[in-house]
């Protein structure tokens, strides 16, 4: 069996602090030009995916959005702006930067738009990569709230191509919030199944919904925001990408603590199940991160070598002091 364990704790490496990790995440940005406040705000984030061992969309990411800054294509010191505003809508334009700030401080409005209104909806454009989409519907669930998101980059089909070119990693999240027991928190990328003519001859369906999945978070978070529209796009930035969020307050459709009890007896129920062979527990969607942000929070983040290897090369090149030896004690 075939099992991606890329988002799993290291089997070698050392635990290091969160609050070190951040800050070694913030003076590496800081270096290349990154004002300080946006500098945190993406070292707050990463370190969060750090700790839940979601390393894909944690500071892994770190080389290659250095890289993408120092080439140019990324604008270190974004303007984000305000394109329209309505009670329930919001528009926001990242200015060439990464899209964790345009998607992070719009959730952020639009969570204050559902506080009042019950429902409200962002869309971002003119940004690079916007990370987990996790990321905005774990803010969301934070206030009582449930959170759907959805990105998407520019690309375009050929007619030469097979039609299942559709789908991509573009990714979806939705994010339910919970009591005692773990949220459920379904974040991933829209690939379903990878395209093998043997595998579409025995399961035709299951690539129908992996194209019909796909095409739909491209729709809402690429489309629908806006990225095919040249004019809404600054050609001196790589700003490739887009997203959709949207806010649901749970007090208005119902009392907090009510969903809170069914949704702790649901995921409840499920973790009491036998797990799917190779794994270690039954696990809803977010169950695994939200056990393992426990236990990283309390001990360090566990770092792998390479991992460890990587920031450290970075540091290297940007003079940039790093923490890995003083917590080699801590090597597992």
């Amino acid at each position: 069996m075939n099992l991606n364990r890329r988002n799993y704790p290291p089997d070698m490496g050392i635990r290091l602090p969160a609050e070190e990790m951040k800050a070694l995440t913030v003076r590496l940005f800081e270096a290349v030009g990154m004002p300080v406040g946006d500098a945190e705000v993406l070292g707050h984030i990463l370190n969060i995916n750090d700790r839940r061992c979601l390393f894909s969309h944690g500071t892994r990411q770190v080389p290659y959005y250095l890289q993408k800054i120092k080439d140019g294509d990324v604008n270190p010191s974004p303007n984000i702006s305000v394109v329209s505003e309505a009670p329930g809508a919001l528009v926001m334009d990242g200015d060439g930067g990464l899209g964790y700030f345009p998607c992070y401080e719009g959730t952020k409005r639009i969570i204050e738009k559902a506080k009042t209104g019950g429902v409200a909806v962002l869309t971002t454009r003119n940004h690079q990569h916007i990370g987990s989409a996790g990321n905005y519907t774990r803010l969301a669930i934070g206030h009582d709230c449930i959170g759907l998101a959805a990105s998407s980059h520019r690309s375009f089909m050929k007619p030469d191509e097979l039609i299942y070119r559709v789908v991509d990693t573009s990714p979806m999240s939705i994010g339910f919030p919970g009591g005692e027991q773990p949220p459920l928190v379904m974040d991933m990328g829209g690939v379903l199944i990878r395209y093998e003519e043997e595998l579409f001859n025995k399961l035709p369906a299951t690539f129908f919904k992996g194209m019909a999945l796909s095409a739909a978070i491209r729709a809402l978070g690429g489309v629908f925001a806006g990225i095919y529209k040249s004019e809404y796009c600054d050609e001196k930035w790589e700003s490739n990408q887009g997203s959709f969020i949207a806010v649901v307050n749970v007090a208005h459709f119902m009392p907090v603590d009510e969903l809170k009890a069914e949704m702790d007896r649901f995921v409840g129920e499920a973790r009491l199940t036998q797990p799917l062979p190779g794994m270690d527990r039954s696990e809803l969607a977010g169950g695994n991160e939200w056990a393992w942000d426990k236990e990283n929070v309390e001990k360090g983040i566990p770092v792998g070598d390479e991992h460890r290897q990587a920031l450290q090369d970075e540091a290297d090149k940007l003079g940039v002091e790093t923490p890995f030896e003083r917590f080699e004690d801590t090597r597992f």
